[in-house]
C-alpha cells in the first residue's frame, strides 16, 4: 500500500465524487427533461440516498478492512444519527403539525405526553442537533469498545456482541414510551434551516453536501489509514498478539478507529433522513447491518474505495431488482456474497486491479521486427 494519503485509485475517486456532484445537479437544472443526458427529479435524492450508504461503509471498512473488526452492529450508528437528525427536523414543525401543538411533535400528542421528554431539550437548535449527531453515536461506540476491547473479546464473539447491540437498540425504539415514535418513527418533515425539506432544491443541496461528506469521510480514513497510527492498525488486524507483545496497546488503536468510524456512520445517517423523509427502528435491525458488510466486501474490503463502490453498486442493483422480482432480492444479495467470497475475495476493485496487472504483463500482439543479418 502506497504510504501517501492520496493515491492513483484515490484520486480518481475524489475526481468522480466532484464531478457527480457538480453535473448531476447540472444536468437536472440545466438540460429539458427529453435530453437524453437529463436526470430526472426522482434520481437526486435517490443517488443522494447511495452516497450516504457509500459514506457508511467507508466507515465499516476503515473498521474491518483495516483493524479487523468485523461489526454486525453499524447500522445502530447509523440510525443514531438518523434519528438525531430527525429530532431536529420534528422541532421545526411546530404548529402546522396536524395537532397544531408547536411544541410538542404529533406523536406524543396522539400518546398524550404532557410535556417535551428531557432528551428532546435543544434540538430545536440546528448546531447542538448536529453535535448530538456525533457525540451520541461516538459516545455509545466509546463505552462499547471501551469494555469490548479491554476484555480482549474478538473474532466472531465481538461480532455478535454487535449484532446483539443493535438488536436491543431495535427492540427499546420499537417502544412507544422510549419517546421516539415507535414503530412509525419519525417522517412528516417541513423544513431544515428555514428551506423546505421537499423542495427541489434542498434535495439538489443535500446531494452535493453527501457528495462532500464522502470526500471528507474518505479523507479523513485515508490520512488515518497512511499514517504510522495506520500501518499499527494494520499490524492489530493481521497479528494481534504479537502486536500487544511488542509492547503496544491494542486495545487504544481499536478504540480510536472504532469510535471515529461509528461518528461518520452518524454523520451518514443525518444526511441519510431529509433525503428519504423519515427514520425508524428497521434501520436498528441486524440484517441491516449484515448488508452494509456485504457492500464493502463486494467492492473490496481494506481499500476505502472499494467499500464505497460496492455500496453504490449493491444498492443501485437493489433499486432495479427490487423493481423487477422484489420477492428475489434476498436470494440474489446471498448469491452475490457466495460468488464474491468465493471468486472474488478482493471485490470488484481487487479484480479490477488484478485484470488491470495482466493486461500489463501481457505480451504485445504485433511482433518486435528483429534487425535483418
Amino acid at each position: 500500500m502506497s504510504g501517501r494519503i492520496i493515491d492513483r485509485t484515490g484520486g480518481i475517486f475524489i475526481a468522480i465524487v466532484l464531478l457527480a456532484a457538480v453535473l448531476i445537479p447540472a444536468a437536472n437544472l440545466l438540460l429539458p427533461p427529453g435530453h437524453p443526458l437529463h436526470v430526472p427529479d426522482y434520481m437526486i435524492p435517490l443517488l443522494g440516498k447511495y452516497l450516504c450508504y457509500a459514506l457508511l461503509a467507508v466507515a465499516i471498512d476503515l473498521v474491518w478492512g483495516y483493524c479487523g473488526v468485523l461489526s454486525l452492529g453499524h447500522g445502530a450508528f447509523f440510525a443514531l444519527g438518523g434519528y438525531a437528525m430527525g429530532m431536529y427536523l420534528m422541532r421545526q414543525i411546530g404548529p402546522r403539525g396536524v395537532y397544531g401543538n408547536p411544541v410538542l411533535p404529533d406523536f406524543m400528542v396522539f400518546l398524550n405526553y404532557k410535556e417535551l421528554p428531557w432528551f428532546w431539550q435543544g434540538f430545536d437548535i440546528f448546531p447542538y442537533a448536529m453535535l448530538m449527531v456525533v457525540l451520541v453515536p461516538g459516545a455509545l461506540a466509546f463505552v462499547f469498545g471501551w469494555f469490548a476491547f479491554r476484555s480482549r473479546v474478538t473474532g466472531v464473539y465481538l461480532s455478535i456482541i454487535t449484532q446483539a447491540m443493535t438488536f436491543a437498540l431495535m427492540l427499546a425504539f420499537f417502544r412507544n414510551d422510549m419517546g421516539f415514535g415507535g414503530n412509525n418513527g419519525l417522517t412528516d418533515f417541513k423544513d431544515i434551516l428555514g428551506f423546505p425539506v421537499q423542495a427541489h432544491g434542498t434535495r439538489i443541496v443535500l446531494f452535493m453536501l453527501s457528495a462532500l461528506a464522502l470526500l471528507a469521510g474518505y479523507l479523513v480514513c485515508r490520512a488515518l489509514v497512511t499514517s504510522k497510527y495506520g500501518k499499527v492498525l494494520v499490524a492489530v488486524r493481521d497479528t494481534e498478539s504479537r502486536t500487544r507483545f511488542l509492547g503496544y496497546r491494542v486495545e487504544n488503536y481499536k478504540l480510536l478507529a472504532w469510535t471515529l468510524s461509528a461518528m461518520i456512520a452518524g454523520v451518514a445517517g443525518a444526511l441519510y433522513v431529509p433525503q428519504v423523509g423519515i427514520i425508524n427502528p428497521s434501520e436498528f435491525a441486524p440484517s441491516q447491518s449484515i448488508e452494509m458488510v456485504i457492500w464493502v466486501a463486494v467492492g473490496g474490503r481494506g481499500t476505502l474505495v472499494g467499500a464505497a463502490l460496492g455500496a453504490v453498486l449493491v444498492n443501485a442493483g437493489k433499486t432495479w431488482f427490487t423493481g423487477l422480482m422484489p420477492e428475489a432480492w434476498l436470494f440474489a444479495l446471498g448469491a452475490l456474497f457466495v460468488v464474491v467470497t468465493l471468486f472474488m475475495p478482493k471485490g470488484v476493485l481487487g479484480l479490477w486491479a488484478q485484470l488491470t496487472r495482466r493486461l500489463k504483463r501481457a505480451p504485445s500482439a504485433v511482433p518486435t521486427p528483429t534487425p535483418a543479418e
